[in-house]
């Protein structure tokens, strides 16, 4: 009796717990957007420009996709994706991720789901950033489009047990089509992005210790002299700005307005001596003629004089004629 009084006590206080239950949504621990201040990872000045950030976080791990600005006609998002991971190392209570280095198999499985459609070309060339070497992956879509794939590892180095650092790494991928930049503009990118964070264990250091100085920095003896093409000779320039649309400049070739040829007077001697007269001139009509002056051995003209004479015709009949009184008129 008293068993059964009991056991209709519980089931009446559940049911009186069970009615004060107020119901509720809990969101669930997954990708989240956060502002685009919040990046853990910044592309360079003048670069793409960022559009949004989304975050996944998994215990000490951190996972950002920076979605940038796209100009191209080549499927898929620009992005810089970055992973803080906490290496494991065998000891659970530095980071929940075993290290895993990059395969050739997993850059080729990202190379077709990042660009698809685009063939990319592997570089051989030894390349590498402020933070270390990376490798990268290129090509020209059919439409002309230039498309790039970086990816890069950062991590300090290989620690024991005893050492208890250097226990995580940072992953970078970088992904950048555009139409109007070439191969060299997208590799500035990978040159100059920024990383804006990091573990706060000092144990998860992926950097590794800090340089000094250079050695040669007030020491007697090593001249430094001031470098006037910037910090290095052949630095690359940070960042890319996709050049605006070609503009054809169509060139109009005009006809100078050419006006008729002057051809100059023709420079006739002086005439010396008695003129010949003209046809349909009567014989015997005096002629003046005038004759300048000639000039002093030292230039100078001499004041302008003329000489006047007349001029006398024989008549036909005169010709041959011997003491003719006629014709000495």
């Amino acid at each position: 009796m008293h068993l059964f009084k009991i056991i209709a006590l519980l089931t009446l206080a559940g049911l009186a717990t069970s009615c004060t239950t107020t119901g509720g949504v809990r969101q669930s621990a997954g990708p989240e957007t956060v502002a685009n201040e919040k990046a853990l990872a910044f592309p360079p000045p003048g670069g793409p420009a960022i559009v949004n950030v989304i975050e996944r976080r998994h215990k000490d791990d951190v996972e950002q996709t920076i979605s940038l600005a796209t100009s191209s006609s080549v499927a898929g998002q620009n992005f810089l994706k970055i992973q803080f991971l906490g290496v494991s190392g065998g000891n659970p209570g530095l980071g929940s991720t075993p290290y895993k280095a990059v395969g050739e198999n997993a850059i080729a499985r990202e190379l077709a789901a990042a660009i698809p459609g685009v063939r990319l070309a592997r570089s051989a060339t030894f390349v590498q950033n402020t933070y270390g070497p990376f490798g990268y992956a290129s090509a020209q879509s059919r439409s002309g489009d230039t498309c790039l794939y970086a990816w890069q590892q950062i991590r300090a180095g290989r620690a024991t047990q005893a050492q208890l650092q250097n226990f995580s790494m940072v992953q970078i991928r970088l992904r950048l089509c555009d139409a109007r930049a070439s191969e060299r503009q997208l590799l500035n990118t990978v040159y100059g992005y920024s990383i804006a964070g990091g573990f706060r264990n000092e144990a998860l250091n992926p950097y590794g210790a800090v340089q000094g100085a250079d050695a040669v920095l007030a020491r007697p003896g090593d001249p430094v002299y001031p470098d006037m093409s910037g910090y290095r000779s052949n630095a690359t320039p940070i960042g890319y700005e996709a050049a605006p649309p070609a503009v054809r400049t169509v060139i109009v070739r005009r006809e100078a307005a050419t006006s008729p040829q002057t051809l100059p007077a023709a420079v006739l001697p002086q005439a010396i001596g008695p003129r010949v007269p003209l046809p349909g001139e009567q014989y015997g009509q005096g002629q003046t003629n005038a004759v300048p002056m000639p000039t002093t051995t030292t230039g100078l003209a001499q004041p302008t004089a003329t000489q006047t004479y007349s001029t006398i015709v024989p008549s036909p009949d005169c010709i041959g004629a011997v003491a003719n009184t006629a014709c000495m008129k």
